[in-house]
Order: C-alpha cells, then structure tokens, then sequence
C-alpha cells in the first residue's frame, strides 16, 4: 500500500465512522476503496468490519447519555446480535459471495420504507396492542439476531435495519434507539472479527487505518447525530439509504 492509499483508507474510515454513528452504511464506502486499492473481495469485507469495529464504539460512546437506563436492553439485544454475527461470518466464509447480493437492495428499500413510516406504524401497534412489551419482545429480538447474521455477513446498511425494526417495535425516542444502534453494530462485527482472525486472511495495515480514522469519524458523527431532529434525522437515513441501493445495483 502506497502512502498515498494509505491516507485514503484512512480517510475513508473517518466518514464511515461518522455515517455509521449517524445512520449506518458506512461499509459502502470503506469496502469500495479497500477494493480500489488492491485488496481481494474477502479479505476486503472482513478487514472492513475489524476495522470499523472502534467506529462503532467511538460513535456508542458519543452517545453515552443516551445510553442511560437501557442496561438491560443493551445485554438482551447484544447478546442476539453477537450471536447472529457469528453465524453471519461463518455463511461469509462457506457461501459464494453471490448468495446475498441480490436480497440486500431489497433488504436496504423494505427497511426505508419502515423507518418513513415508523412514526405511523408505531402508533398503529400502541394502538392495537397498549400493553406491548418495552422492548419489543420476541418479535424484536428475533429481528436483531437476524440482522447481526446480516451484519456478520456483510453489513452495509445494518443501521438502517436496525433503526427500522426498533423504531417500529419499541415505545421509544429515535435517538435512543440510535445510541442502541451503534452498540448493537459494534457487537455484530466484533463478535464476526474474532471468527474471522482465527480462520480468515485479514489484512492488518488496512484494519488499523480504518479504525483510526473510524475512531475519529464516530466522535464527529456523534455530535453531529445528537442534534439532529427525529424529522430531519429520517430524512438522513432515506437519502444515505436510497445512496446504498444505488450504489449496491449500480456495482
């Protein structure tokens, strides 16, 4: 890697840090440049996930307070997407990389259309179920241990997701549920991280520039996410979204 490329992998942490910390999608700009810079498709996914595992923690870590009393939800919701990273990295490595790549665009549209009509969708199910669980219960859980498998797997737009089926499954504020959000992301490529040490070639100078500069971006993202209105913070993920289809069908 020259040094050139090596400030561009860094660079390209520091807005996927951020993107992720505020939205999620990050890895659709981080995967690319890994790409464009000469490393193998699956090396690339897996040292992109290592990488922006400190993001992800950096952008968590921005949003501390509101973190605040949702303890309990953190250890239930980690637990099925730590899990599901497992399984996700375990499918990267056995099957061809055309097995999803036809399902993610999909996957990303469904999920816009819910976080669009989240704020409807929510009010329907209080409505038709006033005693619903707090934290989404089965269904919910359920919902984040498949998309850790996703995001095992390879993770763009994991956010976006996630901000969907909590937002439409929980009685709760979008920022919170963002705050959780960055945890839940840390979690699943964490957990795939290690499965893909141990058996996976993982090319090291990329995951350390990546983290820097993720590390970085998840400190900016974090300030800037926190001010953002529930409004204006829906109309981010669906532009970053509609990005990610684009780019992902364009490919």
């Amino acid at each position: 890697m020259t040094p050139f490329e090596a400030v561009l992998v860094a660079l390209a942490g520091v807005f996927a840090g951020g993107i992720n910390t505020v939205v999620g999608s990050g890895t659709l700009v981080t995967f690319p440049v890994l790409l464009a810079v000469g490393y193998p498709p699956v090396v690339a996914n897996v040292s992109n996930g290592l990488g922006l595992v400190p993001g992800s923690v950096s952008g968590a870590i921005g949003y501390r307070r509101e973190l605040t009393g949702q303890r309990g939800r953190l250890l239930r919701f980690g637990a099925a997407s730590a899990v599901g990273g497992v399984l996700g990295a375990v499918l990267l490595l056995v099957l061809p990389a055309s097995a999803f790549e036809a399902i993610v665009p999909v996957l990303i549209a469904l999920a816009l259309v819910l976080v669009v009509l989240q704020p409807r969708l929510a009010r329907w199910l209080a409505a038709r179920q006033p005693d619903r669980h707090p934290h989404g219960g089965l269904p919910l859980l359920v919902g984040i241990f498949l998309t850790g498998v996703y995001g095992g797997y390879f993770g763009a737009a994991q956010g976006i997701m996630l901000l969907a089926l909590m937002g439409i499954l929980m009685d709760e504020a979008l920022q919170r549920i963002n705050a959780v959000k960055n945890v839940l992301a840390a979690v699943a490529n964490l957990t795939s991280g290690i499965v893909f040490v141990f058996v996976a070639d993982v090319a090291w100078l990329a995951v350390l520039l990546l983290a820097v500069g993720s590390v970085i971006g998840g400190q900016l993202g974090a300030r800037v996410g926190r001010k953002l209105s529930p409004v204006l913070l829906r109309g981010v993920i669906v532009v970053v979204g509609l990005v990610a289809i684009a780019q992902l069908v364009l490919r």
